[in-house]
């Protein structure tokens, strides 16, 4: 089975931080992979900008190498690259002053679809707004892309929406959030909102427990100065995990519609009840005990002997609503963890009656959901284990990728980035942020690491290659449940 792509409408799409890690790793190696599909079409025009005075050829080239390192197999096909880097222009540009941007206008055309992709700080979001609106560059129908951090508290984001209402409609406003983009996540509405199967079953009623993990291997990296300001809650909790919570507890929407499904998104993370501070477990990384030189302890990494800021977070919360009432909510996250992992787990209740016996032990349920890597859906079934020897069960995965049955190239995995710039373009904000969503998620975050700082909380230690602190397990234990295990 082969799917199918369907082109999208001429566009000039300008990328602020064109020559940064992000436009160089994602986004450019991205549309070049749309362009060999065919999505892309042939008189898209990407405007790469930034401070860095180079030539147009100096930047052709240094996309080039970008593709050749983080391309997919399209790479190879120097016809189609070659071809790609025609589209390509660059000019050197002030975000906070006048140069550059007449020279921007008179390479941007008339009469197709308007993008602008921030792939900047979020200090710089304002500026380049108002510079866009300056210059003549925007219209009713131009659209702009904006990176996290959306803030670092409810204060913030605010002053941030505003900046950016100042000049542009929401309806033009798209917050990128990669793990949205994810074919596993949009596969999860598939799977629940097309299927009877499931949805009569998604309710406290029939669901015992959710657990979302999102678990890395690697530590703070370069990313030091940044991560240490933001830790595990802000740089994950408040997005990516909020939105998977949001996509896994909201109501059915009237129909797939983008203010329709962030209307149920929203009322989600309005209902979620306050964490009580014995519900929320932090953690800080040790050095790795085979190689410390080369992989320090957190506080090493960042720089800071004396930092409190968490590398890893778990945590149990409710939804006060009647769908999930008394269903609790498990959230873990964490960096130099055992494996590399994101899932998602449905565990169902226990049979109201088991005619086995206590000999057949306790099998539940569970629906999971993986994003990364190796994505797919499985859900885990209580069968009898082949053989002699009486009525002996077993747990074992219905398989739910549906590789098998799509063929390679139907399954095949575009990468987020890919997906949601080409819904950029189509001007479907089904997978972006909205506004008060943003503001929504700070107001629920902001009182717990008020908390923290007024109690003056300390992380836990944790090794690293581990799962986390030990009463990351406990917070389970105590509710007679257990973490599903981080495998790669």
């Amino acid at each position: 089975m082969v799917s199918r792509v369907i082109p999208v409408d001429p566009f000039d799409l300008v990328i602020f931080g064109g020559t940064g890690d992000l436009a160089r790793r994602k986004i450019l190696p991205g549309l070049f992979r749309r362009f060999c599909a065919g999505q892309m079409p042939d008189n898209a025009h990407v405007i790469g900008a930034a401070r860095t005075e180079i030539s147009e050829a100096a930047y052709r080239d240094m996309i080039r190498d970008a593709i050749l390192e983080f391309g997919g197999v399209e790479k190879t096909d120097e016809a189609q690259l070659s071809a790609f880097l025609q589209n390509l222009s660059y000019v050197a540009i002030d975000a906070r002053g006048e140069t550059g941007w007449r020279d921007l206008k008179a390479l941007m055309r008339r009469k197709v679809v308007r993008a602008f992709y921030f792939s900047v700080a979020p200090s710089l979001f304002g500026d380049l707004a108002e510079r866009l609106n300056n210059h003549g560059l925007t219209d009713h129908n131009s659209r702009i892309v904006v990176e996290k951090p959306f803030g670092r508290d409810l204060e913030t984001a605010q002053k941030l929406n505003g900046d950016l209402a100042a000049f542009f409609e929401e309806s033009q406003i798209y917050r990128i959030d990669h793990y949205l983009g994810k074919e596993t996540v949009q596969n999860l509405m598939a799977v629940r909102f097309g299927n009877m199967l499931f949805e009569p079953l998604w309710n406290s009623q029939f669901v015992d427990h959710i657990q979302i993990t999102v678990a890395e291997t690697v530590g703070v990296g370069g990313r030091g100065e940044y991560y240490d300001k933001s830790g595990a809650m802000r740089d994950m909790v408040q997005n990516h995990l909020m939105q998977l919570l949001c996509l896994i507890a909201m109501e059915p929407p009237a129909r797939f519609d983008p203010d329709a499904v962030r209307d149920e998104k929203l009322k989600v993370i309005r209902a979620l009840e306050p964490v009580e501070p014995h519900h929320i477990v932090r953690g800080q990384y040790g050095a790795d005990v085979d190689d410390p030189d080369e992989h320090p302890d957190y506080r090493t990494a960042v720089d800071n002997p004396k930092s409190k800021t968490e590398s890893f977070i778990a945590m149990k919360t409710h939804i006060a609503n009647w769908r999930w009432a008394a269903t609790p909510f498990y959230l873990r996250t964490g960096k130099r963890l055992c494996a590399r992992s994101s899932e998602i787990s449905i565990v169902f209740k226990d049979t109201p009656h088991s005619i086995f016996g206590e000999e057949a032990g306790r099998h539940r349920n569970v629906l999971s959901i993986r994003l990364q890597p190796n994505e797919g859906i499985k859900l885990g079934v209580t069968i009898k284990e082949p053989g002699p020897g009486g009525m002996r069960l077993i747990d074992v995965p219905l398989d739910m990728t549906f590789a098998d049955a799509l063929g390679p190239e139907g399954a095949d995995n575009v990468d987020a980035y890919e997906r949601l710039i080409m819904d950029v373009i189509r001007g479907n904000q089904t997978l972006f942020m909205r506004g008060d969503e943003v503001e929504a998620a700070w107001a629920w975050t902001d009182p717990i690491i008020e908390g923290w700082t007024n109690s003056n909380d300390v992380p836990k230690p944790y090794d690293s290659h581990s799962a986390g602190p030990d009463a990351s397990a406990q917070l389970m234990r105590r509710d007679g449940r257990e973490w599903r295990e981080v495998t790669p």
